[in-house]
């Protein structure tokens, strides 16, 4: 057998070497040939080709003149030889087959040919990255109106008061907001400084036993609980709160509302086509409405970040909810005794309102859970993604308003219907976020987690109001100086009871371990977790940093509505015969409403192998001031804004020149308003 085989071997070899020289040879013959005596033979004419023309050639396919060459029949490999002895290097590797036991080896071009070793290793995927989203909202109104309808010269008062009792009333509402200076960052240590100062605030307030901030005693009067001072710390808060005490429900939003009377919306305009028409003769009337102003921050954020049913935490746990509510009013009218109050006059109502809650999810189960034979079914692969370092999901909001509509005016009636209309503003922010993350069955996080929800709220109101009447003027006329309402409303609902925490199994420390070192065996302990039965895998993301997710939400809504309205008789006795007259200088409008929807967990099961720390803080406090500041005529006092840009040196002579504030190409909306307000309100 061996005999033939060497046989065989050679007799490849002499072929090849025979067939070579042929080709050789015919080469060289055809090298040898000669070409056509002349450049440009002449051809005969073709033959016309003739209806009975027959070609007896058999067309055949293209031969590609493929060269056929055998596969090589060494069985040990070795380097490249050289050419200078071929026929003795031949002798010799046959001498050596021929003394050894050729049996075992292997047939040529089966697997065995190759001997690679490889080792089987986890496939990871990308995670989502972080998100991080700031809004800033504001609104600036200066509405100051004068208004004379007789024609006289009635002097405009200066109304630069309003703004001074204003940044008053923010310095006294700034200790009831402890939370309103924090800066937005968009780094992972001016989170991780912002959780760790909101942690030790309400832990001390929580280790004090603190229920007040201590402003003092309310006062006698105090209808509804406005004046209050309220502070609740605890692991968690839960339920309503109005006005710094617990209730089961709380009135609605448009039961409250006042009558904006001529700045009210229009209605819908009748669609029948049919004209309307008037037959009876004008009446005399005057309507006038100063207030009726409208300032409003609405603001709502669903955060779903991560979406999974199972979260490990191999470090600590923290979660922080605050709630900081504050409102700050003053409503000292001054009335002429000629004029009749509105029966429906209230002043001003003031509502603090926070709302905490929590629930669980209701996740959609896996229709089978057993197999075929009873059986329970759990997973038997995973698929890992993994995000490298911390990731955060921040929305930061804030929205401002500041609005002054502090209005000078001198009415009189006319004889027919008239209508004033100076105040009726409207000026709304609306933010409004939903934030969906993808979905994992199992979420590691090698580092903490900060969950913190957070929301100041702070409302100021001046609406000290005038109303003076000139002689000659009849009684008859009513006014409505009051019916504002200041409206807070805060909620936070967390999605995840906090009883969902528990030891972490020691599988889950395995399983952190094998996505490390990229081993593709899923561990035993995990496979089996009663969380994951009826799944047939495991959808993984692996966070090797701290996860943060954190929602802040700041607003601040403050209005100037200190009205000086004068009735002056009219100079034809008739126009002030059977005259209705109406006046409103209230009927304001500010409010603060916000909602955080946090999604904490989808399931019922949160491992933590570090520490849980759950704090929770609710601030209310309502201080009402009773503002006796009265009216001056302008130019008999330097508005501060006008003081604050003057040198210190006074003008000597004529060679000083004016001073010009550019605040056009200025981005910064802070720089080209009143600092004395707008600082002490943002700050």
């Amino acid at each position: 057998m061996q005999i033939e085989k060497f046989s065989e071997i050679i007799a490849h070899f002499i072929g090849i070497f025979e067939t070579t020289t042929d080709e050789m040879r015919l080469r060289a013959g055809l090298t040898e040939g000669t070409g056509p005596a002349e450049n440009n033979p002449a051809l005969d004419d073709l033959v016309a080709n003739t209806p009975t023309f027959a070609s007896d050639l058999a067309l055949q396919d293209y031969d590609p003149d493929v060269n056929y060459r055998s596969v090589s029949y060494e069985i040990a490999y070795g380097g490249a030889r050289r050419f200078g002895r071929p026929f003795e290097e031949s002798i010799e590797k046959l001498s050596e087959i021929a003394h050894r036991d050729v049996s075992s080896l292997p047939r040529f071009g089966s697997p065995q040919d190759i001997d690679i070793e490889t080792e089987e290793e986890l496939q990871v995927f990308d995670g989502p990255g972080s998100v991080i989203r700031f809004t800033t909202q504001v609104n600036i109104l200066y509405d100051d109106d004068y208004l004379d309808m007789t024609g006289g010269n009635h002097a405009p008062r200066d109304t630069s008061f309003v703004v001074e009792k204003l940044a008053e009333f923010s310095a006294k509402a700034e200790i009831f907001s402890p939370f309103s200076d924090l800066h937005r960052t968009d780094t992972l240590e001016g989170v991780k400084q912002i959780a760790g100062d909101m942690e030790t605030y309400i832990q001390g307030v929580r280790d004090s036993g603190q229920t007040s901030i201590g402003t003092g005693e309310p006062p006698a009067d105090n209808p509804n609980d406005q004046a209050h001072d309220f502070v609740l710390a605890g692991d968690e808060i839960t339920g309503p709160y109005m006005n710094g005490k617990h209730v089961s429900g709380i009135p609605a939003l448009d039961d409250l509302l006042p009558d904006r009377g001529l700045a009210k919306l229009p209605e819908e305009p009748d669609e029948t086509q049919t004209s309307v028409e008037q037959h009876d003769p004008a009446g005399n009337s005057l309507e006038v409405t100063a207030g009726a102003n409208l300032v409003a921050n609405i603001a709502s954020v669903v955060n779903t970040a991560v979406i999974s049913s199972v979260t490990a935490v191999m470090g600590d746990y923290h979660q922080v909810d605050a709630i900081t509510q504050v409102y700050v009013y003053s409503d000292n009218d001054s009335i002429a005794s000629v004029f009749h109050s509105s029966a429906d006059a209230t002043g001003v109502t003031a509502y603090n309102i926070a709302s905490f809650e929590r629930d669980t999810f209701q996740s959609t189960q896996p229709q089978t859970t057993v197999d075929v034979h009873g059986d329970p079914i759990f997973p038997m692969a995973w698929r890992v993604s993994v995000i490298e370092g911390d990731v955060s999901f921040v929305s930061w909001i804030e929205q401002y308003h500041f609005v002054t509509d502090n209005d000078t005016i001198t009415v009189t009636t006319s004889g027919s219907e008239a209508t004033v209309l100076t105040g009726g503003n409207t000026t709304l922010n609306f933010s409004s976020f939903f934030q969906m993350g993808l979905q994992y069955d199992l979420v590691i996080v090698g580092g903490n987690v900060y969950d913190i929800n957070s929301i100041t709220q702070i409302s100021l109101l001046y609406d000290n109001d005038w109303a003076r009447a000139e002689d000659g003027v009849d009684g008859g006329a009513t006014i409505q100086s009051g019916n504002n309402l200041i409206w807070n409303l805060a909620a936070i609902h967390n999605v995840g009871t906090n009883d969902r925490f528990e030891t972490m199994p020691d599988y889950m420390h395995e399983a952190e371990k094998g996505i490390q070192e990229r081993d593709p065996t899923m561990p035993e302990g995990l496979s089996t977790d009663s969380n994951f039965q009826g799944y047939v895998g495991v959808n993984v993301l692996y966070i090797t940093g701290n996860l943060y997710d954190m929602t802040i939400i700041k607003q601040v809504a403050v209005l100037g509505d200190s009205d000086d309205v004068t009735q002056a008789a009219a100079e034809l006795l008739k126009n002030n015969q059977d005259a209705v007259i109406t006046i409103d200088t209230g009927s304001n409008t500010v409010a603060n409403i916000a909602e955080i929807v946090d999604y904490d967990s989808f399931g019922n099961t949160t491992y933590v192998a570090g520490q849980l720390y759950s704090d929770a803080i609710l601030i209310q406090g309502g201080i009402i001031e009773h503002d006796t500041t009265q009216p001056e005529t302008a130019g008999e006092k330097l508005a501060n804004e006008v003081i604050a840009f003057l040198d210190d040196d006074a003008p000597q002579g004529a060679d000083s020149g004016d001073g010009i504030i550019n605040g056009g190409h200025d981005l910064s909306w802070s720089s080209a308003h009143p600092s004395d307000v707008m600082q002490a309100v943002v700050a």
